[in-house]
């Protein structure tokens, strides 16, 4: 009698990127095995991030043993580094955010602070497609380095906050530790010349406070910088902060505070329809902005400090990563949902 054909199909397999400094493995461990047992995957690997890798190399030997998922466990710049590498891959990625701000992972309204909810919706959310911007970083020597990011690229406050907050400060008591910068860089009022171009129109120049690019427009505590901002819509988000004096600075206060209600409730459009638009601030949308300076200026990415630039290029790529989200109650195309497709989805 021949031999019957085996018809078995081999047990999906994650892989595990972490920053073992920022959760308890053994816990983590544990909660990854009884989702494997509950949804049928075989064991995970792990690959841990170093003091000498970011995220890039843990995140590259990881996509090379091809499996069905990766999961990155640290902060949005552990997410940053992984993402750079996994562009493209066509591997769905969950998250288990554990860094101070979790931008992204709030954005994408995923579980924080409950590590058993969070490994859930990595191994059985659905795949969300998401956008990754790119930036080339042109240094006063001329030299160049590319860079990606998920959430925002400063300069101006934004980029002196991430260089010169305390970290032990920062880790204690989270994202207020940022108080003392941005106090500070307020009273200074320190400004710079800039020049900017959004696709293919006319440069403007113009003298600013903080520039911030993003793909995703809220900050900590609540706060919505960028209005218009969506992780899956092909395009960058820009505001611009210009205060002349102690009014502008309250002016853009009452913008940041409200930009909430103004822009996700019915009353609050109305409303910011018919108010004025604020001097201080000036918002701007392309899918490639050029900006360079007259002096060399600090720049983050995604909380990360990265030097000084006498230029940058910011382009976005739509749909580069598949994100693993909570499955909706009830399907259809919103913000906060985007394009999905389905739970467990392969490359």
């Amino acid at each position: 009698m021949s031999a019957q054909p085996d018809h078995h199909t081999p047990a999906r397999r994650a892989a595990f990127v972490l920053n073992p400094t920022k959760v308890d493995v053994s816990v983590l461990r544990a909660r990854v095995a009884a989702q494997e047992s509950r949804g049928g995957w075989a064991a995970s690997q792990w690959f841990e991030t170093s003091g000498d890798d970011d995220g890039r190399a843990a995140a590259q030997d990881a996509a090379a043993t091809q499996p069905d998922l990766i999961v990155i466990v640290g902060g949005d710049g552990t997410l940053r580094a992984a993402a750079d590498v996994l562009a493209g891959t066509r591997i769905p990625i969950g998250l288990v955010p554990a860094g101070t701000g979790n931008l992204f992972a709030r954005e994408l309204r995923l579980p924080i602070n409950n590590l058993t909810a969070a490994v859930e919706t990595a191994f059985a959310g659905e795949t969300r497609l998401v956008d990754l911007g790119h930036a080339v970083l042109v240094r006063a020597d001329g030299s160049e380095e590319r860079r990606a990011f998920l959430v925002m690229a400063g300069i101006g406050l934004d980029a002196h906050m991430a260089a010169h907050t305390n970290q032990r400060l920062k880790k204690r008591i989270g994202w207020l530790a940022y108080s003392d910068p941005i106090a500070r860089s307020i009273l200074g009022n320190k400004q710079f010349d800039m020049v900017y171009q959004l696709d293919d129109a006319p440069e403007i120049a113009l003298r600013a406070h903080t520039v911030i690019v993003g793909n995703s427009g809220s900050l900590t505590a609540g706060l919505l910088l960028i209005p218009d901002a969506t992780v899956d819509d092909g395009l960058l988000d820009a505001v611009v902060l210009r205060p002349r004096g102690g009014g502008g600075w309250t002016n853009i206060g009452y913008r940041l505070t409200f930009n909430r209600l103004l822009h996700r409730t019915g009353f609050g459009r109305f409303v910011g329809r018919i108010t004025p638009q604020a001097r201080a601030i000036r918002y701007a949308q392309a899918k490639q902005m050029r900006v360079r300076f007259e002096e060399e200026q600090e720049i983050q990415l995604d909380g990360d400090p990265n030097g000084s630039v006498v230029s940058v290029t910011l382009t976005v790529e739509p749909g580069a990563l598949g994100m693993r989200v909570r499955t909706p109650r009830r399907r259809g195309r919103g913000r906060g949902q985007g394009r999905a497709v389905a739970a467990g989805a392969a490359r």
